[in-house]
This record gives structure tokens, sequence and C-alpha cells, in this order.
């Protein structure tokens, strides 16, 4: 596809049939992580680097969106300037500058973008901007020759839905939560349990230690591919309660509930298979680095489905997923006046 410098708007040829190397840098700042990585023709990550912000955070037990962008202006230009001397290119080597801008908390979202859209115009260069969750979606591209057409299960705290990814550019949401997305209903249960920011994780490891069929809590009866998940998480509630005044089998309740939203999106996501005629399936967002999701959607290869997920380090938030969204030109953004977005 054919992108523009800024200044001297000479044409670039950017993705999978542009005929030469592209190396893009991206900077992904929609959260509490500061990240820049440049990675060459969408799959080859040549520099990665991540500043996360979870020791900032973990004794308000969240994010705090105006301490999370004062910290990403503090390390921006760091991370920017390890990203290029890991990968030993310069900013003429760059064939595009891209940033995250949307959806996610404003005020971090301007941070990323403004410092992608200052390297674009000072290098004259294109701009790219990437929407978040198909970003995650892209993070499967990495280190892989995956092409579509394939079901995707995207999982992360913001957001739970199955899309139909049938092309590069083309992309259906067949279903998606209601209510609570499937890491806030993790994190709200952990801190139920009494468990610290980040809950999701730490729920999962506790879950591994626990009978997943101890308790058996509901699952949200929706019609089609959607889901919902706030009843399990009142469920859960009603269940911490009535140990009220006793030990609280936390390994068990974790294991429980681990089960129950496991079970609930593999078998949405397996009627999409089945349903739409496909033979591929991927994994995306930051809860598709949880053990048993990721066991369970693995588990369908026995049934003849080809599945992939990101490795561990392209599950949670990171730049190296938004520079493949870019190269593949995902439902990007050539707009220099772009404004960030905070809902999908």
């Amino acid at each position: 596809m054919e992108k523009r410098t800024l200044f001297s708007e000479q044409p670039v040829q950017i993705g999978v049939e542009s005929g030469h190397d592209n190396y893009i840098m991206a900077i992904e700042s929609s959260c509490d992580e500061t990240a820049c990585a440049i990675v060459k023709n969408g799959r080859e990550v040549i520099s990665n680097i991540v500043a996360s912000q979870i020791k900032t955070h973990e004794k308000f037990g969240g994010v705090i969106p105006e301490i999370a962008a004062r910290e990403h202006l503090d390390s921006i230009n760091i991370v920017v300037q390890e990203a290029f001397e890991q990968s030993g290119l310069k900013p003429d080597d760059i064939s595009a500058f891209a940033a995250t801008v949307g959806p996610g908390l404003v005020g971090c979202l301007l941070v990323g973008l403004n410092a992608a859209k200052t390297l674009a115009l000072v290098h004259d260069k294109p701009f790219i901007g990437v929407n978040h969750l198909n970003a995650h979606l892209c993070a499967n591209y990495i280190d892989t020759d995956l092409k579509p057409p394939f079901m995707a299960l995207l999982v992360s705290g913001g957001h739970t839905q199955i899309i139909d990814v049938e092309s590069y550019s083309k992309q259906t949401i067949l279903g998606e939560t209601i209510d609570d997305a499937v890491g806030e209903a993790y994190d709200k249960v952990a801190r139920l349990i009494g468990l610290p920011y980040p809950g999701g994780p730490r729920l999962d490891k506790l879950a591994q230690e626990g009978n997943p069929h101890a308790f058996e809590l509901p699952e949200g009866k929706v019609d089609g591919y959607n889901f919902s998940f706030s009843g399990l998480k009142t469920a859960v509630l009603r269940l911490v309660k009535s140990f009220e005044g006793k030990e609280l089998p936390v390994n068990d309740i974790c294991a429980s509930f681990q089960e129950c939203v496991s079970k609930t999106l593999v078998k949405k996501l397996k009627k999409a298979l089945i349903e739409r005629g496909y033979n591929q399936v991927v994994i995306a967002g930051g809860v598709a680095a949880n053990s048993e999701i990721r066991k369970k959607v693995f588990a369908l290869e026995n049934e003849g489905f080809r599945v992939n997920a990101p490795a561990m380090k392209y599950c949670t938030d990171n730049a190296s997923m938004v520079a493949s969204c870019a190269y593949f030109n995902t439902n990007t953004f050539d707009d220099i006046d772009i404004e960030v977005f905070s809902r999908a």
C-alpha cells in the first residue's frame, strides 16, 4: 500500500506487496507500559523495549491515568533511544513511524501519538496510526508465517471478542462481551479474594494449585457469539461471603472461576469455527497469556484445528504488535491530524 512522507509527500510502499524491506518504528502507550519497537516486514522484531509501570500503580490497586501519563512522559525519549541503539538502525533506515491511537487512556495515548508524529515530521517519513485491538491480533504474525483467513479470540482487560479475520484488512466482530471483559472480571474477582494488583496473573497462578470442580459457577446465558461475565463475578462474591468467619478456600475459588471462564470462551470460539467453516484459530490480548485459556484453546488442535498464539512477551501491551499492524495496514489511519480515542 502506498503511504506518503509528511513534508515532501514522496510515495513510500509499505506492506506485503512493497517489493522491498520495510522497517517500522512503533510506539505503544495506551495504558501502563511505555513501549517502542522496530519490526522488519511485520514479522521480524529488530528491537523491542518496554518500560513497565506496574510497581508504580501496585500501591494504588490499579492504574491511575494521570500518574500513568506522567510516567509515559518521563520514559518516552528513553525507550525510543534504546530501540534505535538495540537495533543498530538510524532514522533514515525507518520506512514509517507508527503509534497506537486508541482505544486506551487518553492522556497516555497522547504521549505516544505525539512522539510518533514528531519523529515522522522531523525525519520526513509516513505516519501510521494503529488501533490497539487490531495490533493485538497482529502479534500473531510476529515470528510466524500465519496468514488470514482465521478466527480470533481477543481477550484483554477491556475487551472480549470473537473476530472473523478474512484478510489483513477485513475483520468482522462476530461477538463480544455485553458487560465485563474477561480481564476486568479477573481483576474484580482477584480483589474480592484479597489479591494485590495486578490480580489476573496472580489468580491464574493460584488456580493451578486448586480444584477446578470444587464449586459450580454459572455460565452467562447469552445468545450467539456474545459473552457475559458480570453474573459470574456476582456468583463469586456470594461464594466468598458464604465463607465469612471461616477460612477461605482461595485456590479452589480461583480454579473454579478460571474453569468457568475458559470453558465459556472456548465453547463460543469452537461454535464460531464450526459454523464459519474455519480450520485456523488464534488467541490474542493480555489474557491470552492465561495458562488455562491457552491450554483449552490449544486443545482444539486435537480436533484438527490449527492454533496460534503470540509468545508471552507479545501478549501484553508492546510496540512490536503495533509495528506489525502498521505494516500489514490492518485498519490503520494515515491522517497526521488523527486524534486519540478512549473506546473502540
